[in-house]
């Protein structure tokens, strides 16, 4: 069962790509990413292998398993795949949204432990995404 976790944003989803799809901001919205190596620059690349910078130490095998230009991405890391994807609202402004799924009994888990992060990361990202499309962010 695949678990999905959205949130919805002013920005539109051009406005969003960019934090979603690029390793180097993944950190403006998801502190412990730092980054990738091998998934492609500057956005993420379809069939690239690499690996996800966690906490800027520690290297996490990830392989891009499907791309969408400008729509999603979806990444295998470990045993699970999570979708990355962003589309239009009606009326204006986009949804976020990240899907887990994962073998067995390792879905639920992950989804009781890590999902409540993966809610709060979305969540982050739209509203910084609604505000660098305003130009109220700061710079840093």
């Amino acid at each position: 069962m695949t678990r999905i976790y959205a949130a919805d944003s002013a920005a539109t989803p051009a406005a969003a790509w960019p934090l979603l799809a690029e390793p180097d901001r993944w950190h403006e919205w998801s502190p412990h990413v730092r980054g990738a190596v091998g998934l492609g620059e500057p956005e993420v690349g379809d069939r690239r292998r690499g690996a996800v910078m966690l906490l800027g130490v520690l290297p996490v095998p990830a392989r891009i398993v499907a791309k969408a230009d400008g729509r999603s991405w979806t990444w295998r890391v470990g045993p699970m795949t999570m979708e990355h994807a962003v589309n239009p609202r009606a009326g204006g402004g986009s949804r976020i949204s990240v899907s887990l799924n994962a073998p067995g009994p390792l879905e639920p888990v992950l989804a009781a432990t890590y999902g409540p992060v993966i809610q709060l990361l979305v969540t982050r990202l739209a509203r910084l995404a609604a505000s660098s499309s305003t130009g109220t962010s700061s710079a840093g």
